[in-house]
């Protein structure tokens, strides 16, 4: 990335400076990208990088599916709601209905297609399949997740919004099967979503004939940070529980910042949050898919005991924020 900042970007050597700083305190080390770093600096149309993305997006989004269905065991006819994110190009039709198309689903299954709400987006669809659950408890719900944030990069702007985009988001793909079925691991529990008033600036796109500009506000951290503690204390006393008791935090780490406030703010230590760590060092910020990433860190790299409880918290647009008691079985 360093290599890359002061030949891409028209800016003073001293602000090249202070960006390296900033590359310095990311805690980003690696990313993926669909195409090579020179390709993707180029600037293109509009319709270009939209064509890139509805190409690779589906693509990504099907071989994640696919090998999420396999590892559950299910088939794509046994599907009932497919529930697909994204939230970093435009296809109509949606990406849930291409994938319908390529790989088998009935065609009266459900479609929910999640496109607006960024990265909080990949939680959101996890609340809205535990509250399709709840209507038809015998449903198999796929969430698949797929993010290409290279293709929203942009040379021409200097913006420190921009600046930081470019730094810590990555391209990615994820998906889950959420089902009533009896298995080990985590079980949804109760949700809960919040959308701070009068924050309508903090984060977000810009859409222009050049492509989507970002919006990222530097006061994100500061507007979590007064706000978070009690929105977790009242959502996890609707149960009797309090951040103490939770064994697991599943935290979207829209950059270290953000993620630092929530700890502070909670008394968390690095055993409760490594895994948000991990995944913002190895991929970046993935937007929705992030926490579906950090997810299958924890069902792979971390053995739980039955009763343990976790809380999952994604944070996006709005500014908004989702969260999800876990408790695993």
């Amino acid at each position: 990335m360093k290599t890359y900042l002061g030949r891409t970007f028209n800016i003073n050597e001293r602000r090249v400076e202070a960006m390296m700083s900033v590359v310095d305190n990311a805690q980003v080390q690696k990313r993926h990208c669909i195409f090579p770093i020179d390709y993707t600096i180029e600037p293109r149309p509009l319709s270009k990088t939209n064509e890139e993305y509805q190409e690779h997006a589906i693509a990504l989004a099907r071989r994640a599916a696919e090998e999420c269905l396999a590892k559950a065991g299910v088939t794509p006819a046994e599907v009932d709601l497919i529930i697909s994110v994204s939230c970093t190009g435009f296809m109509i039709p949606s990406l849930d209905a291409h994938l319908l198309n390529l790989m088998g689903f009935r065609n009266n299954v459900r479609r929910l297609p999640i496109t607006e709400l960024g990265c909080v987006a990949g939680a959101m669809a996890l609340s809205r399949a535990w509250d399709f659950l709840r209507g038809s408890p015998d449903a198999t719900v796929l969430v698949v997740a797929v993010e290409l944030p290279s293709l929203t990069f942009q040379r021409k702007d200097v913006s420190q919004a921009n600046l930081i985009s470019a730094i810590i988001f990555g391209d990615g793909a994820a998906a889950a099967i959420v089902t009533n079925r009896p298995a080990s691991g985590p079980k949804i529990l109760d949700v809960e979503s919040f959308t701070l008033p009068g924050s309508m600036d903090a984060l977000g796109f810009d859409l222009r004939d050049s492509g989507f500009h970002i919006v990222l506000s530097k006061e994100l951290p500061q507007l979590l940070r007064e706000k978070i503690k009690g929105l977790v204390e009242d959502f996890l006393g609707r149960h009797n529980l309090t951040p103490q008791e939770m064994t697991a935090y599943l935290l979207h780490p829209g950059g270290q910042k953000l993620l630092t406030s929530v700890e502070e703010e909670l008394g968390l230590s690095r055993c409760h949050t490594e895994f948000s760590w991990d995944v913002l060092r190895d991929y970046g910020n993935i937007s929705s898919a992030t926490i579906l990433f950090i997810l299958q860190e924890w069902l792979t790299k971390r053995r739980m005991n039955p009763g343990d409880y976790g809380l999952m918290a994604g944070f996006g647009p709005g500014f908004s924020s989702e969260l999800l008691l876990l408790q695993w079985t």
